[in-house]
Order: C-alpha cells, then structure tokens, then sequence
C-alpha cells in the first residue's frame, strides 16, 4: 500500500500546528512554513507542487490580519485568493486532492440565524472578500477540493483569543470585551481531527472521494456565543485561577473599539452537512472548550 503524502501550508498556524500531529497517523506529511513557501508567490507555490508531488495539499494558511488588510489589500489577495488558486490549478494538474479553510467573514451578519453553505456571501472587508476570492478560485479550477468554513478558532498557541483573555486576566483587574459579535469559537485541534477524518474516509483514493463528496462545507463547533460569554467561559475553566487578578469582566460594544475592518456582527455557521455527509459530530463550543483545558491540565499533571 502506497504511503500518503501531505503537503501541509503553513505549519506554526493554529490549524496547521494540529495538521501536523493528525495527519502523520495517515502518512508522510511536508510542512512548510513561510519563507520556505510563500502563497503570495505563485512561481514559488508550482514550484514546490511539482517537486513534491503530494497525494493531498493541506491550505490552513491565510493572511488573518483583518485590520491591516485594509491597507495591505494586495497583499491579502495575493495570500487569500490567488495562491489557493494556484494551489488548486496545481493541484488538479497532478491528480492531488485539496483541503482548503476560510472564514465565516464572508458573510455580513445580518441574517439573523445560522448560515448555511447556499446562503448569499456578502463580506464587509477586505479579508472576507479576499477568503471568498480564495474559495471561488478553489472551486473554479474544477479539481477534488474540500473547502472548510470555520469561525473563530483557537487553541493554547500564542496570539489567539483564548491565550489573550487568559494573560489580559493576569494583567487587568477590570477588563472591557465586546458583547455584539457573536459567532462559533471553534478549535483547531477539533478543525485537525475533522480534515484527518474525511481524509481516512477516503481511503486508497481520497481524490475520487472527494471529487464526489467535496466542496463547500460549514464545520465549526455547534452553538454561539459573544466575545463576552466566551471570555467568561475562559476566565472560569483557567487551570490556574489563582494567578488571575481581574476582579471584573464588563460587556462593551464594537463600537467602544474602534477598527479599521467591519466586522460581521452575529456571524454563527450551521455545521448540519458536514454531520450528515461524513458522519462526524461536533461538539458544542462550551464542551470543546472544557475539553482543551482539560488536557492542558491533565498535560501538565503528566
């Protein structure tokens, strides 16, 4: 039996840091990393396809800047929209298969209720319509692809929302977070786990597989919440309570911050076909979040 072999696109990501550790269970994975790749480089990106050779391309890689991709709006096509394109283009070209992710931002938040993978697209800023860009583009080039749209991820890697309220709960004895956005939190290990599953689904022939089962899917964690809730939720499962010294956690609105991308304000995914297609459940964002911090602690006991 011929052995797997990944080529995964920007491995110090959340998503790509678990891409790493669930894929080596299915075969042999390359993880690049800017400089080594560069997705605003299109010679670059064929270049390294056609070295490589993969059974599957991994794409969690994005320029994720929403505020500076305002000013950098080329830069952030260039990253979001035409290197997917070309990895697809590429992709196609070998006969590998191609795991994309994108973002809930493109979508305006006005619906009012969960959105589904048919609902209209409508991005308020530069990042969103650069995602959108990236999954037109994706789609277009007529390969096997799987597009995952997610919200909100974190993990315990620096940078991320969670890390940031943990180490503002250490810093801050009043601390000030938005309760108008309201979205999915969703983990990237849970992300990881999801693209490891479709991909062992497929089997000998994951292109096949996912030239008839691909395409466009919704997949974060089930339920909403607002930045606040979620911030709350983290405050209360920190491991190491005693080194908080925040004595209040007030709700505020976006527009006591301001930035310089509109973001969508109730941005929540509907994950329903992605359970029903692949047989995969997910967990609510509250028992996912449990769920990290438990073995963040059972690690640390280890």
């Amino acid at each position: 039996m011929k052995t797997k072999r990944f080529l995964l696109i920007g491995k110090n990501g959340q998503v790509g840091w678990e891409l790493q550790r669930t894929c080596a269970l299915l075969g042999e994975v390359l993880a690049l990393e800017y400089p080594d790749v560069n997705l605003a480089d299109a010679d670059c990106l064929r270049r390294i396809v056609r070295e490589v050779k993969p059974d599957v391309i991994l794409n969690p890689a994005a320029y994720t800047n929403v505020d500076k991709a305002e000013s950098e709006m080329e830069l952030a096509r260039a990253v979001n929209a035409i290197g997917p394109g070309v990895l697809a283009e590429e992709a196609k070209r070998i006969g590998a298969a191609l795991m994309h992710w994108s973002t809930d931002y493109v979508f305006d938040g006005t619906k009012g209720s969960p959105y589904v993978e048919v609902d209209p697209t409508n991005p308020l800023n530069v990042y969103g319509s650069t995602k959108l860009e990236g999954e037109q583009l994706v789609a277009a080039a007529g390969g096997a692809h799987i597009i995952f749209r997610t919200s909100w991820v974190y993990s315990l890697r620096a940078g991320g929302f969670v890390t940031k309220v943990l180490n503002w709960g250490r810093e801050q004895e009043v601390m000030r977070v938005v309760d108008d956005q309201i979205s999915s939190p969703t983990s990237a290990g849970m992300l990881a786990e999801v693209a490891a599953q479709v991909l062992a689904q497929g089997g000998e022939d994951v292109y096949g597989y996912l030239q008839e089962k691909g395409g466009l899917y919704h997949c974060a964690n089930v339920g909403a919440c607002s930045r606040y809730e979620w911030a709350q939720s983290i405050l209360e499962l920190d491991p190491h309570q005693e080194e908080q010294v925040v004595k209040q956690l007030l709700p505020a609105k976006s527009a006591d911050f301001p930035t310089s991308a509109t973001r969508p304000m109730i941005s929540v995914l509907d994950s329903g076909e992605i359970s029903s297609v692949f047989g995969i459940q997910l967990l609510t964002w509250t028992d996912q979040l449990e769920l990290l911090f438990d073995s963040q602690r059972a690690h640390q006991n280890g």
